[in-house]
């Protein structure tokens, strides 16, 4: 889709929403906001639905997550990885022994090459949520504006084949990852929010993170609401009396909260007063949902699965909070393995298996396990080939879905060659995405209740593709 026809269709829904909000006589035609265009555009939600993003900073190393296990791709990618006669053998290969109990066999599915893959060995958990079918693995999807080929990327004319900003640099590919363009304060997971924002009695609560700021959750109406894995995230200095004077205190909250002439202070005001007004929601509706069982046996030190375990709780608690839709966001650092991938790739696994697995079961628990769907994202993928003990900075990677509803034991997308040199990457075994961002995106929307004709205006590059559903969910 031309940036023309996109700028079209954007302005028809925007006078499409107008006119709904005139016909309902909530606003005038000289006095429409984005607000009101949002809380129009949203669909009617009977149920209750979240998407639960799970992003891997620093750039996931997909050969160690999902393998080839087969004898000949298992050879090739051990040859090209060094290695694979276990850890302490010297390459980053992982030894075919140590995948025996994880190896993935979907029924009757063919792959590239006779492809059949095993996931990491820390990674039980998840295999065991792939033969249940509660797991899907979409292959080799990564940034991109527009399909393109190797030798129109070769070719270097970007008019005709843009590619998105800075591949291979973590911020920006972060920054495009979650919001599909180029210095977007914008999220499509807070632009999927925007049209939910109506179907709940606290809109403030529709787009959430558990790891601080995050552009993913920032909507152009829904504004990101932060909690930490504690609970609502209270302003301290209103907690206690400076000098025992509550006179003191009643005067700080008064300065903080009252409204200004200057954009940038009245903005802080009004986040402010939210954040006040949500704490003592927030809070008392988590004491009615108190920690899951399915994480008591979890790591305490396992940073991700404590930010899924509060995304649980609040999701026990959303007849309390008043929501029908929701988008979370939570995440784990330590993925840019330039070396020690062996080890710390390892460890990383490990709390992701725990955390994802401990979290799908809590939705069980909780009844939602349906109406909850879960997705691993991160910056990029690495090299196939080995950087000393490590692998660089790739482009495309391979990602799990988890949830109910989702059509797992298979895999989605097509399967890269396990190679150095072939038409599927782009040098060193870094992927050239087959499957975009934006179509892995499209999916999780419309499951979520997304309109096909609401996709332009949350997705910028999807009308370059030929298909918006992947068929995982």
């Amino acid at each position: 889709m031309t940036t023309q026809n996109m700028n079209t269709l954007t302005r028809r829904l925007l006078l499409q929403r107008a006119a709904q909000l005139c016909a309902m006589g909530v606003a005038g035609p000289l006095a429409i906001n984005l607000a009101a265009v949002a809380q129009a555009a949203a669909f009617s939600a009977t149920d209750y639905k979240a998407l639960v993003c799970v992003f891997l900073y620093g750039g996931n190393d997909y050969a160690n997550t999902v393998i080839p296990y087969d004898l000949t791709n298992y050879d090739l990618y051990s040859s090209i990885r060094g290695g694979g006669a276990g850890r302490t053998r010297g390459g980053i290969a992982l030894g075919r022994d140590e995948l025996s109990s994880t190896v993935l066999t979907p029924g009757g599915q063919m792959l590239t090459d006779g492809l059949q893959y095993a996931l990491a060995p820390e990674l039980k958990g998840l295999k065991l949520l792939f033969d249940a079918g509660k797991l899907a693995v979409q292959l080799n999807v990564g940034s991109l504006i527009l399909p393109v080929t190797l030798a129109q990327y070769n070719g270097g004319n970007r008019n005709l084949y843009p590619l998105p900003p800075k591949l291979f640099s973590h911020d920006d590919q972060q920054s495009f990852w979650q919001s599909l363009g180029s210095s977007s304060t914008t999220g499509w997971g807070g632009r999927i929010g925007d049209l939910g924002l109506s179907n709940n009695d606290n809109a403030s609560l529709t787009c959430i993170s558990a790891a601080g700021n995050a552009v993913f959750v920032a909507g152009r109406n829904a504004v990101q609401y932060q909690i930490s894995p504690s609970g609502a995230i209270k302003i301290n200095a209103l907690q206690n009396s400076p000098y025992g004077l509550d006179s003191v205190r009643d005067a700080m909250a008064k300065l903080i909260t009252q409204a200004s002439s200057q954009v940038l202070e009245d903005e802080f005001a009004a986040v402010t007063r939210r954040s006040i007004s949500l704490e003592a929601l927030v809070n008392t509706a988590l004491m009615s949902s108190p920690a899951n069982t399915a994480f008591a046996a979890v790591n305490p030190a396992n940073e991700l699965a404590a930010q899924l375990k509060i995304v649980a709780r609040l999701i026990g608690a959303r007849s309390a909070l008043g929501v029908k839709r929701q988008v979370f966001f939570v995440s784990l650092n330590g993925f840019d393995s330039h070396d020690a991938l062996m080890k710390n790739h390892a460890l990383s696994m490990a709390q992701v298996n725990e955390a994802i697995s401990a979290f799908y079961q809590a939705t069980v628990d909780l009844g939602v396990s349906n109406n909850v769907t879960t997705f691993t994202a991160s910056d990029f993928g690495r090299t196939l080939s080995a950087n000393s003990d490590g692998s660089d900075h790739g482009w495309g990677s391979h990602h799990f879905i988890v949830g109910g509803a989702v059509k797992g034991g298979q895999f989605y997308g097509t399967a890269p060659h396990v190679s150095v040199n072939s038409d599927d990457q782009v040098g060193q075994g870094r992927l050239l995405p087959s499957t975009s961002v934006d179509q892995f995106s499209s999916t999780l929307a419309q499951w979520f209740g997304v309109s096909a004709s609401e996709l332009p205006g949350i997705l910028p590059n999807i009308g370059n593709f030929g298909s918006t559903s992947l068929g995982f969910i």
